[in-house]
């Protein structure tokens, strides 16, 4: 493993979407770092009245623009020559702020979502024009996402709203976003909606408390045919019989299987091109090793950390809550597709220390990973194939991470904390892939402190470009700035949203075309 020195960080610190920038927030400006040299290649300057908490700090698709949000403002930058800059300006008040600031398909498009679920407003900043619909279904950070998505390659926005008791989905031109196609899917309380990578259908699911019903429409809002749960002999039938429906499907990124999980312990496999179910992952409750099963049952230590393979059947431990009422919740929690999506990595709601890793080809289980703390994620390099990172929860764990691969005896452990100068004092971590062409891959860790970053490859392998670098900052001190950059060079926009907003343009617009869909 080649480790990089440590360089200052900020409980706000984000890599690039092209694996080429590091960007830490400090109180006064934005320090970008280029990851192949460490070396710092711009500071943005911020205007003097950003203060208060930051809850959003994201880059742009394209890697070129950075956004920050506060309670009554968001500003987004250009990373490098401080060529752009734009300013969107939220009147709030005590209880109504935004609950979700990002950015749109493109660097110039901004989602806010307002609190309570008023509204969803879609910023335009190269027109400083903004477009703003009633009513979107999710408002809350962590289920928002869900609401909304964006059509690979077309950019064109699929929208879930909710009125009068009905869901209503509608499809918004990739430029203007204005509404080109509305209807009500056959949902109850749907769920969720998103796009198949490859932008061939637009997939919403159905609450759970309806049983099993996934929707699949074309991209003009037809519906080509719904999936309605499982079929055939089932030994387990008494859970679907009481209505253990879907809770998340996940599409592979060839775009060819989606994986949907319900509220039992199997994880069902469709091809997405028929939208027929091809395979049946079913986790059982007791794992016995062979020759195609690696079975870790933990670390054998807090200091070693090494993993042995088992020997005789075992049970992943399950999750007791505790007795202050706490409810048992079950099925597939998360779930994960490599990248050549031969593979799916699994973690279930009453087995949290436990990942399952399937083999798709086979639909036969290819390892079962079990550790001593609740996992708190997981993910698969973006580009090389079967490559998985891990991390726990427990204090035990805060500075170590993951691998594993299937050739490998078993995870291989990568132990940061000797390499950061505040490992047990730094707050929270924070760990990714960066998406950095070639071999060997690159981990990016951090905590609110300090961050770093290291490659996966051995000893033998061929150095990489960080060994006998020494971190040179222009300046360590970051409530100072040794070079200002000017505020006034580039194009600046300054977007004014009212309080209450003159909605009835939006909503004639959108009533119109939803009665042209019917």
């Amino acid at each position: 493993m080649h480790v990089t020195p440590a360089f200052t960080s900020s409980p706000h610190c984000a890599l690039s979407p092209d694996g080429s920038l590091v960007a830490t927030l400090f109180p006064s400006k934005l320090h970008i770092r280029s990851v192949p040299s460490l070396e710092t290649v711009s500071e943005v300057l911020l205007p003097p009245d950003v203060t208060g908490p930051v809850f959003a700090f994201q880059w742009s698709p394209s890697s070129s623009r950075l956004l920050v949000a506060l309670a009554d403002q968001v500003h987004v930058v250009a990373a490098l020559h401080d060529s752009f800059r734009a300013t969107i300006r939220i009147p709030t008040s005590g209880t109504a702020k935004p609950t979700l600031v990002q950015f749109g398909a493109s660097d110039t498009e901004v989602l806010v979502c307002s609190q309570f679920g008023r509204t969803l407003s879609i910023f335009d900043l190269a027109t400083s024009r903004s477009v703003e619909v009633n009513n979107p279904k999710f408002h809350h950070a962590s289920s928002a996402p869900r609401g909304f998505a964006f059509r690979p390659g077309s950019r064109h926005l699929a929208l879930m709203t909710r009125t009068t008791g009905k869901d209503v989905v509608s499809i918004h031109h990739p430029t203007t976003r204005d509404v080109q196609r509305s209807w009500h899917p056959d949902t109850i309380d749907a769920q969720g909606l998103l796009w198949t990578p490859d932008g061939r259908w637009l997939v919403i699911w159905e609450s759970a408390s309806q049983g099993h019903k996934v929707l699949f429409y074309t991209p003009d809002g037809r519906l080509f045919k719904a999936w309605s749960g499982p079929s055939g002999f089932l030994a387990d039938m008494k859970d679907y019989e009481l209505g253990a429906g879907v809770r998340l499907c996940q599409p592979s990124p060839d775009a060819r299987r989606i994986a949907i999980a319900d509220h039992t312990s199997n994880v069902h496999i469709l091809d997405a091109g028929a939208v027929t179910e091809t395979s049946r992952l079913c986790h059982p409750s007791a794992i016995s090793p062979k020759d195609t099963i690696q079975v870790g049952p933990g670390p054998s230590g807090p200091s070693t950390h090494t993993f042995v393979r088992a020997t005789q059947i075992v049970s992943a431990p399950s999750f007791q809550p505790s007795g202050n009422g706490a409810e048992l919740k079950v099925g597939c929690a998360s779930a994960a597709f490599d990248s050549s999506s031969s593979l799916l990595a699994t973690r279930l709601e009453e087995a949290p220390s436990t990942v399952w890793i399937w083999d798709l080809v086979s639909s036969e289980l290819r390892a079962v990973l079990i550790f001593h703390a609740n996992i708190s994620s997981f993910s698969w390099h973006p580009d090389i194939r079967e490559l998985l990172m891990m991390s726990c929860e427990s204090d035990n764990y805060s500075n170590l991470i993951f691998l594993w691969e299937p050739l490998w005896d078993g995870p291989r452990v990568l132990d940061f904390g000797s390499h950061i100068p505040d490992s047990k004092t730094g707050g929270k971590t924070q760990s990714s892939w960066v998406s950095w062409p070639g071999q060997p891959a690159v981990v990016f860790f951090g905590n609110t402190r300090h961050c770093i970053m290291a490659t996966c490859a051995g000893s033998k392998d061929t150095p990489t470009s960080w060994q006998d670098i020494q971190i040179r900052d222009r300046s360590l001190d970051y409530g100072n700035v040794e070079t200002t950059p000017s505020h006034t060079h580039g194009t600046g926009v300054d977007i004014l949203i009212p309080l209450e907003s003159d909605l009835s343009c939006v909503d004639d617009t959108f009533s119109t075309k939803w009665r042209e869909g019917v």
